[in-house]
C-alpha cells in the first residue's frame, strides 16, 4: 500500500447539509494514485489520533481529492472549523478500495447516509451503467444527488420518513433490482445492518457484492488492532484489519 504524508491546500469548502461538509483538497501525488473506496486520514490540532474520512472525488487533471463528511465529535467539528486557504495534516490515500472494471455492464451503487460519499466516484467511473440507490433520514440529509446525476447514473433516492423520494429503506428498491436480474456488480456503503441485508439479497440472488465497513480507527495503516472485523477466506476465520484489508471487502468474506 502506497501512501504519502503531508499538509495540503483546502482550495473550497461548502456546507451541504446540516453539519456535512465538503473540502476540496489540492494533493496532486495522491490523486494521481487514488481508488473509489480508499479513505484518508486527518490530523486535528487538539487531538492524537487522526479522523478516517472516505474519498468523495477524485481529479487527476486538477490533482485534488474531495472528501464529505459528517461532524460526528470533537474531532471532526474541529476539521469543519478549518477553511478555504488552511492546509490540512493527512495521510492519504489509505485502505483497499473497490473494483473498477470496465467489462461490467450494470452495476448498483448503494449508499446509506454518510456512506453515499464514496459511491461517487464509482458512479463517474460508471457513468450509465449505473444505479445509484441513496438512503437518508429525511430531506433535510440529502446529499450529493445532483452530483450522481450529472456522472450519468440513474438515481433512486429513499428517504426514511418519505420526505423525499421513496418512502422507505435502500433494500427495498434493490431487491427490486435484484428480483429482474441483469447486475454485474454490487458497491455499497452504510450503516451495517443495511450492508448485512444486501449482502444476503446478493448472495440469494447470487450477484458480485463489495461492502465498505466502518470502524473506529487509530493508526490506519495496519499496524494496531484498533479496527479488527471478523471475516474468512479459504474456509479459515480470521481478524482483518479495516484500514488495511478494507475498508471495501468481499461481502462474502465478511462474518455478519
Amino acid at each position: 500500500m502506497k501512501y504519502t504524508q503531508g499538509k495540503y491546500l483546502i482550495t473550497a469548502k461548502t456546507a451541504i447539509a446540516r453539519e456535512i461538509y465538503s473540502f476540496e483538497i489540492s494533493c496532486p501525488e495522491v490523486a494521481e494514485i487514488a481508488v473509489p473506496g480508499q479513505f484518508v486520514h486527518i490530523r486535528t490540532g487538539s487531538f492524537t489520533l487522526r479522523r478516517p474520512i472516505s474519498i468523495c472525488g477524485i481529479d487527476r487533471e486538477k490533482g485534488t481529492l474531495r472528501i464529505v463528511f459528517e461532524v460526528r465529535g470533537e474531532g471532526t467539528a474541529e476539521i469543519a472549523q478549518l477553511k478555504k486557504g488552511d492546509t490540512v495534516d493527512m495521510l492519504a490515500p489509505l485502505g483497499h478500495g473497490f473494483t473498477v472494471d470496465p467489462k461490467f455492464k450494470k452495476v448498483v451503487l448503494i449508499g446509506g447516509g454518510i456512506g453515499t460519499p464514496p459511491m461517487l466516484p464509482l458512479a463517474q467511473f460508471y457513468g450509465e451503467k449505473a444505479v445509484a440507490i441513496c438512503g437518508f433520514r429525511n430531506s433535510s440529509a440529502v446529499i450529493l444527488q445532483d452530483d450522481l446525476k450529472k456522472s450519468g447514473a440513474e438515481t433512486i433516492l429513499c428517504t426514511d420518513d418519505g420526505s423525499a423520494g421513496v418512502h422507505g429503506f435502500v433494500t427495498e428498491p434493490f431487491s427490486e433490482l435484484a428480483e429482474k436480474g441483469g447486475i454485474d456488480a454490487v458497491f455499497a456503503c452504510g450503516p451495517m445492518p443495511m450492508l448485512k441485508r444486501i449482502a444476503a439479497i446478493c448472495r440469494e440472488k447470487n450477484i458480485y457484492c463489495e461492502v465498505s465497513l466502518e470502524e473506529r480507527m487509530a493508526c490506519g495503516i495496519g499496524a494496531c488492532l484498533g479496527c479488527a472485523c471478523r471475516t474468512v477466506r479459504n474456509d479459515e476465520e480470521y481478524f482483518a484489519h479495516v484500514c488495511k484489508d478494507g475498508p471495501v471487502f468481499n461481502a462474502e468474506e465478511v462474518l455478519w
